[in-house]
């Protein structure tokens, strides 16, 4: 798991790599950028077979290819968007899901003003609609921003309604019990907490 959670910094570094039209790069090098040691990164690539080539390095076009299908990011999964509230704008409004291998599909709001609307191109449709909706269009995440009260009962239901996963921003640690569906939770608080200690 925690190669899995380095391998989405791979993809941001390789990425910007092949944007700028690097052609190769050594694990030492791409461990410098990192803040990695080449050991590492040799390591963590080899879980999954290995991508360099001794005195040469890493081939930047291939090595993006495999961490893309690594981490399923060709799949298009489709996800929606639970609260369309500051934060779920914000998110609708800013974050490019597609680089992410996501297509965001719906939002969900309780305001009746917001039901027929779109922000950033994402149709936000009544929270009564949702059971239909992920049955109707199975969806395979769940983005929650809406308020942390309603988290946990929210999720409880996304899961009996059949989806995969959940990105959770309601500031709420949700432990989904007995349920084998991964759920990720944000919490902007620790980061800052952490900056604190480091400055």
């Amino acid at each position: 798991m925690a190669v899995i959670r380095r391998m989405p910094r791979y993809f941001r570094y390789v990425d910007e790599l092949y944007q700028n039209g690097t052609a190769r790069i050594s694990s030492g090098a791409l461990a410098a950028k990192m803040g990695l040691t080449a050991s590492q990164v040799r390591q963590d690539f080899n879980c999954f077979g290995g991508f360099g080539q001794q005195g040469y390095g890493y081939n930047v076009e291939n090595l993006r290819a495999s961490i893309r299908e690594i981490l399923k990011l060709d799949d298009s999964h489709k996800a929606v968007l639970l609260g369309a509230g500051n934060l779920g704008r914000a998110l609708m409004t800013n974050f490019n899901f597609g680089q992410s291998g996501f297509a965001l599909t719906a939002a969900f709001d309780i305001k009746p003003e917001l039901a027929g609307t779109t922000i950033a191109g994402t149709p936000v449709l009544p929270m009564d609609d949702l059971e239909r909706y992920i049955k109707e269009e199975k969806p395979d995440i769940a983005i929650l921003t809406l308020p942390r009260r309603a988290a946990k009962e929210t999720a409880d239901n996304l899961c009996q309604w059949g989806l995969r996963g959940i990105w959770n921003f309601t500031g709420v640690d949700l432990h989904l019990d007995g349920i084998d569906i991964p759920v990720e939770n944000v919490h902007f608080s620790e980061s800052l907490m952490t900056l604190s200690y480091l400055i």
